[in-house]
């Protein structure tokens, strides 16, 4: 399948190498990105540039709660496909500064949802996050199971956009599915992340901060892995079949909530010992205690995804690391 594909967020780190897998298989890709400041502008627009090289990619700069924006790219463009990956991300941000979650996450999600009631793509995608099981304990994470406590304002803001979502596949018979992202690291990845503030600082010889005492994991997920994930389910259109009790099928709507992890959690230890063994340098850590927002563990349960997709690839951590390490060198020259 290909065809014209909308994307939110194609500066962005998953945006962009979505850009590219969906570019080098034919579709005709439209972005929009908001260039926003959140991190390294200079590192969004190299990705775009390097976009913009491919035929077939076209970039619009503009935020995405901007009244009618969307609607009027969507109209001009028609998409068979839009896939909604633009949002203020950010634990630990979102205690800082609500306000941009509120105006991104919320108010940009309603003008995605707005813009394909007018237009209605074949399939609208659109990403949440891992972090919505908040205070879940049963593991691993069932797209089934009830996530109703979310710890940080970012978590509920994502939750929130898959209940807009839900509501509009109802009552527009928009099909849609939404995507729980499991900590996703990778070459060109976003620098408020682990994974790039580690490197960074072992490089440059200063000490690592680590969070509840190193007590924790995370379901790593590589971008590679991630992207293929995306692409498979956009043929995977919500209908009125389930394909088995673990699918969040709604019973009213052609909507469903998909994890996308490794499924195999990995020790905040062990994701720093794979670091080291990458950079060759042993780190300095400073052990800290568990920040507001944060949870001790995420692990994915991978049922779901691998029954509408297939198996799916699943690269080690070590390897992962390594590919990040070699690509932060060259991209600074360190």
């Amino acid at each position: 399948m290909a065809g014209k594909v909308f994307i939110t967020g194609s500066a962005g780190f998953i945006g962009y190498h979505l850009c590219q897998q969906l570019l080098d298989a034919g579709w005709q890709v439209l972005g929009l990105d908001g260039m926003s400041d959140y991190y390294d502008v200079a590192l969004k627009e190299r990705r775009h540039a390097m976009l913009r090289q491919k035929q077939g990619f076209r970039a619009v700069e503009g935020l995405l709660e901007t009244p009618g924006l969307v609607r009027g790219l969507v109209e001009e463009f028609r998409p068979d496909v839009i896939v909604h990956l633009a949002a203020q991300a950010g634990v630990r941000y979102s205690i800082e500064a609500p306000r941009s979650y509120v105006d991104a996450n919320l108010i940009g999600t309603f003008e995605v949802l707005e813009a394909a009631r007018a237009c209605p793509p074949q399939h609208l995608l659109l990403a949440s996050t891992s972090s919505v099981f908040g205070a879940n304990t049963e593991m691993p994470y069932a797209e089934v199971h009830k996530a109703d406590h979310q710890m940080s304002f970012y978590a509920a803001t994502k939750k929130a956009t898959e209940a807009m979502a839900h509501s509009y596949a109802h009552l527009y018979g928009l099909p849609t599915t939404m995507f729980r992202f499991f900590t996703v690291y990778g070459p060109w990845g976003r620098p408020d992340m682990a994974l790039f503030k580690f490197v960074k600082a072992i490089l440059a010889g200063e000490a690592i901060d680590i969070y509840n005492h190193g007590d924790m994991r995370r379901d790593f997920t590589y971008i590679d892995d991630l992207v293929m994930g995306i692409e498979r389910l956009i043929a995977a259109v919500p209908g009125a079949e389930s394909v088995g009790d673990f699918d969040s099928l709604s019973p009213v709507a052609p909507w469903r909530v998909v994890n996308i992890g490794n499924g195999a959690p990995v020790q905040l230890m062990d994701f720093v010992a794979a670091i080291e063994a990458a950079t060759g340098i042993e780190a300095k850590k400073n052990l800290m205690p568990m920040q507001p927002g944060d949870v001790p563990a995420t692990w994915a349960d991978a049922r779901l995804i691998e029954a509408l997709t297939g198996p799916l690839p699943r690269t080690g951590i070590r390897e992962g690391v390594q590919r990040f390490v070699e690509w932060y060198r060259g991209y600074y020259a360190v």
